[in-house]
């Protein structure tokens, strides 16, 4: 069963066809298919279209928030209520086009965990295009997690993906990146983007300032999560050190030029070196100790929670895990679309941008 989790604000006008070209998609391909829609605290008719969707086909599911509460809780919401080994997630606003479905599976069939769409060519503002292409080349720079569009709605997850990946605040664009250190395999496919039918953009310049600092957060949880000592230790410990080799030169400097009567006295009040040293070694200290009080609240706080993510176990290890091959796309299941001349050129194209 395929799985597919889209987060609706404000969209009552673009639920229809996009229900209708997903059903189309899925009965085209003999796709098994469950749709869960999130209302994320909409203020138009949202609710009552997904109602009545819900009323006229089994397959939909709708849940209701009290009030926005963001993009991550309402996918974190429609990860928990999926019931299919893939899952799909996608945007309200028509402008991710569910005939690509078939090309994410396809590509998800070569061994990936996780693939996410590029929106080659974006039928968007400038002012949005390029402030994200700064973006996602300098999540991919440091994270590592070569991707052209981390901000792209459209993905496809195998469900063991999610039950590692916790979301919250603005997470939900370093999925991918928080996979990719769990150990999953992620790709991409280039996709098409459509230009939007109904609405306005739900998004302004103040997502980049918030994605700017969720970039720092992930980065520290991603390479020191489980040590945060790693971090703060050795930056406390460079600022003890330096403080305290200004300090032993200031020492130096002031008892010398008491001892020997050619140097000029060196009066340590006068000296601003002398209270630049101080702040580092309070610095190295505070540091330090910020890293023994982060172990011991990991110490604590992980006991419940593996450091490991485990791909596969021989039989009678672990009974109720399932294996990375009972996660595979089943043939009658998926039925996915052959390769054609348009895709096989996206393909190349990606090859080459990358």
């Amino acid at each position: 069963m395929i799985s597919t989790v889209i987060p609706v604000y404000n969209e009552a006008e673009s639920l229809p066809q996009l229900y209708d070209e997903l059903t189309s998609v899925a009965g085209a391909q003999g796709y098994k298919l469950d749709i869960v829609f999130v209302d994320d605290g909409s203020t138009d008719d949202s609710w009552q279209v997904i109602e009545r969707l819900a009323a006229n086909d089994r397959r939909v599911h709708g849940i209701r928030f009290r009030r926005n509460f963001g993009k991550a809780a309402a996918l974190s919401a429609g990860f928990d209520a999926v019931k299919g080994d893939l899952v799909m997630t996608l945007d309200a606003d028509l402008q991710d086009d569910p005939k690509e479905i078939p090309h994410f599976l396809e590509k998800l069939g070569e061994g990936l965990d996780v693939v996410s769409g590029w929106k080659q060519v974006r039928h968007d503002p400038w002012h949005k295009v390029w402030p994200s292409r700064v973006f996602n080349a300098m999540v991919s720079r440091m994270t590592g997690v070569k991707l052209h569009d981390h901000n792209c709605g459209m993905k496809c997850y195998r469900r063991e993906v999610l039950s590692e990946v916790r979301l919250y605040g603005e997470m939900h664009r370093f999925v991918p990146v928080l996979a990719a250190s769990r150990g999953f395999r992620v790709g991409e496919i280039p996709i098409e983007h459509r230009a939007r039918q109904h609405g306005e953009s739900k998004y302004g310049v103040k997502r980049f300032v918030k994605g700017f600092l969720d970039l720092l957060t992930v980065v520290f949880l991603t390479g020191f999560g489980h040590r945060p000592q790693h971090l703060l230790g050795s930056l406390g410990l460079i600022a003890f050190m330096v403080g305290g080799f200004l300090m032993t030169w200031l020492a130096g400097r002031w008892a010398f030029s008491r001892l020997i009567d050619s140097w000029e006295v060196v009066h340590l009040h006068q000296t601003p070196v002398l209270a630049y040293s101080l702040a580092l070694l309070l610095l190295g200290a505070q540091m330090l100790s910020m890293g023994f009080l982060a172990e011991m609240i990991t110490a604590k706080t992980s006991r419940d929670a593996d450091t490991y993510s485990v791909l596969q176990r021989t039989d009678g290890a672990g009974d109720d895990l399932p294996s990375h091959e009972d996660l595979e796309p089943r043939e009658e299941a998926q039925s996915p679309l052959p390769r054609t001349s348009a895709s096989s050129q996206r393909d190349q194209s990606l090859t080459g941008e990358a």
